[in-house]
């Protein structure tokens, strides 16, 4: 039995360069003998789910698996440290321990591991190692590395701006941080001195790239790489060992909560099995290495320093194993009795199916004010709705007063709500989009913008992979209802990148809704519900539109809302149907206007929303008219006329008098030579000859 309780002392002992200092750790350790064996209970239960998995998987009854086996010392340092009923979780794929001591059960990450229906985290949706779970914080975790930093800054932003005491965690191996984005969340978080634990499980190989072939810092050290941060408390540590780990950890923790800033911990960690399951790194490491690594086992350290201070015998030790692998046991057991998912779920909850969109009050009233051009009317939606919602807020590159955004698009909103809630990002547009899904994940509803389509790519990566898929992959757990503001669309003379138009690539990501209005009304009322409703949605708006005359209408008042997915007949006619959006609804409208004169009847469909599309009023005009064209400014390879003549194409056939048609911009960049700009986007001639020569038909 044990014969005392354990103060494992390590005053005298150096760690790794702090902050560019050499420091001795000050405090020491101190746990119960009850707290320890728990320690050891936590770590071997990771380790032994970890080869259970593996062994159902060379069975043929899971399909992937990706180890912790090696990091299990820091992980429990951590989950000892942090507050698992008040702190946020951005753990990565190899937290297997963390994942246990937020509150994660055996049971649950095998139901993960089957991907059953019951799994909290993602419901089989995601692989396994995707960590997920409402009641913990946990918010689910997806493949794409890196990633989670900037939401996690997202998330820790949002807990100092709710007045919540909470830190937010955020771990990976050392191979990310070579990812812009992980840079990105350093340096926003050490400005703001915001409450956030960086913890990067150094185990050498990303895969099967070393760490010299990946990190510029010196001795390729994480943490000395970070050494220009000012309010960035830094350790390097060695993570295979628990009690170094436990006393940084805590540490770090103390700092965070004081509200000093972020922490980043570098833990230098052994990895134990191959990188995942279907790697085998026997392939680029040495048999000798891999045997000095065996060596460093977390697991078996802590248990032989605990049989060493007699808190722990090897008959003792030796039952803890046999018990927790019948507890692994039988948790695996009764996951695998679960029921499958049910394929005809398969395509549930890419958006939001509460029904709350559907019980707002729209076109309540007709736009009935003064007449206003478009990006007042985008100015006063945002007015009234940050008046509405306190937990909207705004940012993006210069949208602050003075400048109040490139376009005036924001003026005014700092100094009437804030510069906490209205503020400049950095020029980085990863950040934004990052940022503000980590923000929504915490209760709040950013809107942001994008100063021009153009410059949007950076942040691509978030909407794609992480926004757009947050409620379909935690099975409606998340969500991520982020709006984000575009400038978009050429006519301006603005060159390669100031003129291209983006929506044809968003249309294709599932799980986001695109606006693209053409007039001061719509954009007023689509904004607006935009920012009210579930779902993230990407707002294109037209550059050339935002001061243009004849996108000018009566200015709609503050309850005017327009659903997504409402199509507008703008011209009623017999002869062709016209469908269109953004600056092209407006050269369809004025050949419309001439082709009267020519004795034709052009009907003009404005479908205001790509994602979701009207097909219901589209179909009953082709219907009704028996020829359709498509026009829009993108290019015409892939542009999303191609989808709506498609969906005609499919379900007019026996209604049409001709060929479905598109006119579109020429495959090429947009030059800014206003000579070479007309002859590749298409103009109102071109518009006009090419309705005219379908009528004809």
């Amino acid at each position: 039995m044990a014969k005392k309780n354990l103060e494992v002392s390590t005053k005298n002992k150096s760690v790794k360069p702090t902050n560019g200092r050499q420091k001795k750790l000050k405090v020491a350790v101190k746990l119960s003998n009850y707290e320890l064996k728990d320690v050891l209970r936590m770590m071997l239960t990771a380790r032994t789910i970890d080869n259970k998995a593996l062994n159902f998987l060379r069975q043929g009854k899971t399909f992937f698996h990706i180890a912790g086996a090696g990091h299990e010392a820091i992980q429990a340092a951590i989950g000892l440290c942090l507050d698992k009923d008040n702190d946020w979780y951005f753990p990565y794929y190899r937290d297997m321990t963390v994942a246990l001591y937020s509150g994660v059960t055996v049971k649950e990450i095998f139901l993960q591991c089957f991907a059953k229906d019951s799994d909290p985290a993602s419901g089989g949706r995601q692989l396994p190692e995707h960590w997920g779970s409402r009641r913990n914080r946990l918010v689910s975790q997806s493949s794409p590395t890196g990633t989670q930093f900037l939401q996690a800054v997202g998330t820790a932003f949002a807990t100092v701006r709710q007045n919540e005491r909470r830190i937010t965690y955020v771990s990976s191996g050392e191979g990310t941080t070579s990812q812009g984005e992980f840079h990105e969340a350093v340096n926003w978080s050490s400005r703001e001195k915001l409450p956030l634990l960086f913890v990067v499980q150094n185990n050498k190989y990303a895969i099967s790239v070393p760490v010299q072939e990946q990190s510029g810092g010196k001795d390729n050290s994480i943490a000395e790489m970070m050494t220009g941060y000012e309010n960035l408390l830094r350790f390097r540590v060695n993570g295979t060992d628990f009690f170094e780990s436990y006393e940084k950890v805590s540490e770090a923790v103390d700092y965070i909560r004081s509200g000093k800033g972020p922490a980043l911990i570098e833990a230098e960690c052994v990895r134990l099995l191959s990188h995942s399951s279907s790697d085998d790194q026997k392939k680029y490491r040495t048999k000798e290495e891999l045997e000095e690594d065996s060596r460093k086992c977390p697991v078996e350290k802590l248990a032989k320093h605990l049989i060493n201070e007699e808190i722990l015998t090897n008959e003792e030790y030796d039952n803890l194993k046999k018990e927790i692998n019948e507890e692994v046991t039988e948790a695996a057991d009764e996951a695998i009795a679960e029921s499958d998912p049910d394929p005809k779920e398969a395509h549930r909850y890419v958006f939001d199916e509460s029904g709350f969109k559907e019980t707002l009050d729209y076109e309540i009233s007709e736009p009935s004010g003064k007449k206003i051009v478009m990006v007042d009317a985008i100015n006063h939606a945002l007015h009234e709705e940050m008046k509405r919602n306190d937990k909207m807020y705004i940012f993006g590159e210069d949208v602050a007063d003075k400048k109040g955004g490139v376009f005036t698009a924001t003026k005014g909103l700092s100094t009437t709500f804030g510069d906490k809630r209205v503020f400049n990002s950095p020029l980085a547009e990863a950040s934004i989009t990052g940022m503000a899904t980590g923000m929504a994940v915490a209760g709040l509803k950013p809107v942001v913008e994008i100063q021009f389509g153009d410059y949007i790519w950076p942040g691509f990566m978030q909407i794609r992979s992480e926004t757009s898929t947050m409620r379909y992959r935690s099975k409606n757990v998340w969500a991520s209802p982020i709006v984000v503001r575009v400038a978009v669309g050429g006519y301006i003379h603005g060159g390669l990148y100031h003129s291209q138009n983006i929506e044809a690539t968003f249309a294709h990501i599932p799980g986001i809704f695109i606006a693209y209005p053409s007039n001061a009304a719509d954009t007023k009322g689509l904004l607006k519900t935009a920012c009210r409703i579930n779902d993230p949605v990407l707002f294109c708006e037209h550059k050339g539109l935002y001061r243009q005359s004849f996108a000018t209408s009566p200015e709609p008042d503050e309850n005017y809302l327009l659903p997504f997915g409402k199509a507008k007949v703008v011209r009623e006619g017999t002869d062709i149907t016209v469908i269109s959006y953004g600056l092209s609804m407006w050269d369809s409208v004025f050949a419309a206007k001439r082709l009267e004169n020519d004795g034709y009847s052009v009907e003009v469909i404005d479908i205001r929303t790509l994602i979701p599309l009207d097909e219901e009023t589209i179909y009953n005009s082709v219907k009704k008219t028996n020829k359709a064209i498509v026009i829009h400014e993108d290019t015409l390879t892939g542009g999303f006329g191609a989808e709506i003549a498609a969906r005609i194409s499919d379900n007019c056939f026996q209604f049409l008098d001709g060929p479905v048609k598109r006119i579109a911009a020429k495959d090429a960049h947009i030059p800014y030579s206003p000579i070479l700009e007309a002859a590749i986007l298409p103009n109102r001639e071109e518009v006009y000859k090419g309705i005219k020569a379908l009528l004809q038909f």
